[in-house]
């Protein structure tokens, strides 16, 4: 259910309930399959009889319709992928967070200058100690060698009970070395405890729409980063499968390429996928 916090101006909505704004603003009237989330508005008090807005939505919706530019992010952990994001307006910045298992979202507005703050905050970043000099600078191998070491470590506790973390590496480095035998040490065993310690993965994508091509016609921009985070083994970038993987995109034999990133780097990198004011159109067309 659709609930509002006036003390704040925070709004839970699921996507159902974003449509029927969506179409509530363009003077259109939700389809049939929406009306029971039209209901739970209207119950609300956010949309009213004939399907007038509260003035309370008024910035949700106008920056929602027009964007600048949308931050996507997805952050995966033993509850499965959970998605955040921002959306940047010409006046306004709205904020949305997920939670496992819940439909909604929450939104609110918060200020620009916090914008690569939220971010850090949506996926967690958080201070660990930087890798040691002798750690390699890349690990390469294939998704197929991941694929096989997870799916070791997944039989391995079929029956519920944890796999000591000793044992566990020992699984993970059996099936990356069969699955993959260009694989040696030290990255081997590195691989091993990094799957082992991995305690999600998070990527973010920054898309915007760019200034027309010569030829007038409209143009999207994007960058992204992908990165696991490992515990006290540190984060580690995902530079290969190259973000955005499109369905089909990857199969056993693409590349994995991993290497290790300090908080701050993380904090650069982040900060770095945020569109500067030449790459941005004149108006809001982001996807």
């Amino acid at each position: 259910m659709p609930s509002y916090d006036s003390s704040r101006s925070r709004f839970r909505l699921a996507d159902r309930h974003i449509a029927v704004l969506g179409h509530l603003s363009d003077h259109q009237s939700p389809p049939e399959e929406l009306l029971p989330s039209l209901g739970e508005l209207q119950e609300l008090g956010l949309v009213g009889p004939e399907g007038e807005l509260d003035l309370s939505l008024k910035q949700l919706i106008e920056t929602l319709a027009d964007p600048v530019a949308v931050v996507r992010i997805e952050v995966t952990g033993g509850h499965g992928p959970v998605h955040h994001g921002l959306v940047v307006g010409p006046d306004a910045v709205i904020a949305h967070d997920g939670w496992p298992g819940e439909e909604e979202s929450e939104y609110l507005s918060i200020l620009p200058t916090t914008l690569v703050w939220e971010i850090a905050r949506m996926v967690n970043l958080h201070g660990v100690s930087a890798p040691e000099p002798a750690v390699p600078p890349r690990i390469t191998t294939t998704m197929g060698a991941l694929d096989a070491a997870l799916a070791a470590l997944a039989a391995a506790t079929a029956d519920g009970a944890p796999v000591p973390p000793e044992d566990g590496a020992l699984l993970a480095r059996a099936a990356l070395a069969a699955a993959d035998g260009s694989l040696a040490d030290p990255e081997l065993s590195l691989l091993a405890d990094l799957v082992c310690a991995l305690a999600g993965t998070w990527r973010v994508t920054v898309v915007w729409g760019a200034p027309p091509t010569p030829a007038a016609e409209p143009v999207t921009a994007l960058r992204a980063l992908a990165v696991w985070d490992c515990g006290a083994l540190g984060y580690w970038v995902r530079e290969q499968p190259e973000e955005p993987i499109l369905p089909g995109g990857v199969d056993p034999t693409t590349p994995l390429h991993l290497t290790p990133a300090t908080t701050s780097t993380l904090w650069t990198r982040l900060t770095d996928l945020l569109p500067d004011q030449p790459e941005l159109a004149d108006e809001g067309n982001a996807a």
